[in-house]
């Protein structure tokens, strides 16, 4: 064998167990997202964990006001906390980024020096414990050790699938915790503030996300790396891919996710009034400002903030965002006094950024500054998989909204659906379903009106070369005629082209679409 094939060979086998690694990671992900108690926890540790670590028995450990407790064991524990002490083994654990191999034939077996958990452990006889901090949900400190009958090192241990499911595991605390709460009837101003966060981690599919795709799953993964840092994110792709859906998983998997992530839409507010609502006004600064006003970086504090479609941000805020990026501050609008703002920053755009700065149109410094992590969401064209899964989803979700009872399509719409290019993505999926839902005849969905865009093959002959501008502008001519110059409503423009009617009404306006132009060719 070649060394050329020998590398290939290397390189498929590589890919293979890439790929059976985060199949291995979703699935885990997947099975901890369900759970709401300390059994099920403890069924899903012992039956998913186990055959992936080979670990022999296991004890989550957390600080509480006493001390630290023993929240799950495998192991029979005699001191369930250990009260008003410091455990340095925990405290090794926080301070460490990689996980903790500890050799329990080394430890003491006096009771001040050595944990109670890791002398049980030891009597037990057990050899080797792996200890690994997980990320912080509300402020919660958990640590995870596995407990080995044989002696091992960090070499033997998966620790990049332990780090991918950490934050998973953190959250399925936070829920057994909240659940407990709740049948306690304790604290009950408590539960009322965290129910939204129990709420939004039962979220269908991954935090909400629906989809099983290979596509997706590497999109999951992506996910799971990145929220638990405080790095800057940018989501690209097509519209009407779920760019903010993403964006929200982000902030719920991450420290801040207790504060609400504030959200605007760059493209639909008018290009004089988007730096008061990204930045905030003083009272009279300028007409009409009655008021002191904050800025949405500034109701961002200690959170995260969403910039839907930033590649629309007028050049002259350009350079007021890269300020508060680099300088963490804000100050507001005839205002001479600085704001610390420490907030995360995630970016969305359905435009190519590195073409934009190539033209000009966008700021190469700026970009940089975004694009710290980048997530490209698919087409649902090129995810055709996940088709049944979004239309079920979206039946339902319709269903309960319009009092219907529709059970689902039949195989022949289900076959259209799958076939369709989706150029409008899940926002066209979504608008089709609720229009279809409202006329179907029975319970399940036999007739579709589908809409089949034929894009016709481009040849030496019939090739014209026309700028993307030009291109943008002409198609969304020709909805706005074929909807009689109506932008809004549900047989307006906007609905046809999967757009909010302010952003369609913003893209027009910067690609010069006067209204006279509505209506030419009737005239």
């Amino acid at each position: 064998m070649s060394r050329q094939e020998e590398q290939n060979t290397e390189m498929i086998n590589r890919l293979q167990n890439m790929q059976k690694e985060l199949f291995m990671i979703s699935n885990l992900n997947k099975a901890f997202s369900g759970v709401l108690d300390k059994n099920q926890f403890q069924m899903v540790l012992n039956q998913s964990l186990k055959s992936e670590f080979h670990f022999n028995d296991f004890v989550f450990i957390r600080n509480v006001d006493l001390g630290i407790e023993t929240f799950l064991s495998s192991i029979k524990i005699e001191n369930n906390i250990t009260e008003n002490s410091i455990d340095a083994y925990f405290e090794k654990c926080q301070n460490s980024p990689e996980p903790l191999c500890i050799d329990l034939k080394e430890l003491s077996d006096n009771q001040t020096s050595t944990p109670s958990y890791f002398l049980s452990a030891k009597n037990a006889g057990l050899r080797m414990a792996v200890g690994f901090c997980l990320p912080k949900i509300l402020n919660d400190n958990n640590v995870l050790f596995l407990f080995y009958k044989n002696y091992i090192t960090s070499d033997d241990f998966p620790e990049r699938i332990l780090k991918d499911i950490a934050t998973q595991l953190s959250i399925t605390i936070r829920n057994i915790l909240i659940g407990e709460q709740s049948k306690n009837n304790q604290n009950t101003v408590q539960e009322i503030i965290e129910k939204p966060i129990l709420e939004k981690n039962n979220k269908e599919g991954f935090h909400g996300i629906i989809g099983e795709s290979e596509g997706m799953k590497n999109i999951f993964y992506k996910i799971s790396q990145v929220a638990p840092s405080e790095s800057n994110v940018l989501i690209d792709g097509e519209t009407g891919t779920g760019k903010e859906l993403i964006a929200q998983a982000i902030h719920d998997l991450s420290s801040s996710s207790k504060n609400k992530m504030i959200r605007i839409n760059c493209a639909s507010i008018p290009a004089n009034l988007i730096e008061s609502e990204l930045f905030g006004h003083e009272k009279g600064s300028f007409t009409g400002a009655t008021e002191q006003r904050k800025g949405k970086f500034e109701q961002a504090q200690n959170s995260t903030i969403f910039l839907d479609e930033i590649g629309e941000l007028p050049m002259e805020l350009q350079g007021r965002l890269l300020r508060v990026l680099q300088e963490k501050e804000v100050e507001r609008i005839g205002g001479n006094k600085s704001i610390k703002v420490n907030t995360r920053v995630i970016a969305a755009t359905n435009r190519n950024l590195e073409k934009e700065v190539a033209n000009g149109n966008f700021r190469s410094d700026l970009f940089y500054r975004l694009n710290v992590f980048r997530i490209h969401l698919p087409a649902l064209r090129d995810r055709k998989t996940d088709i049944p899964l979004l239309a079920n989803h979206l039946l339902q979700k319709h269903n309960a909204k319009t009092g219907k009872k529709i059970k689902g399509f039949s195989q022949k719409i289900m076959n259209d659906l799958c076939e369709n290019p989706w150029y409008g993505n899940i926002r066209e999926l979504e608008n089709l379903i609720q229009r279809n839902i409202l006329t179907a005849k029975d319970d399940t969905i036999r007739e579709m009106d589908v809409a089949k865009i034929v894009i016709p093959p481009i040849t030496d002959d019939n090739l014209e070369i026309k700028t993307l501008h030009q291109i943008e502008k002409e198609y969304i001519l020709k909805i706005v005629e074929k909807c009689n110059g109506k932008i809004s409503g549900t047989s307006g423009a906007a609905k046809l082209l999967g757009l909010p009617p302010t952003t369609l009404i913003s893209k027009m306006q910067k690609l010069g679409i006067r209204k006279e132009h509505q209506f030419n060719k009737s005239k």
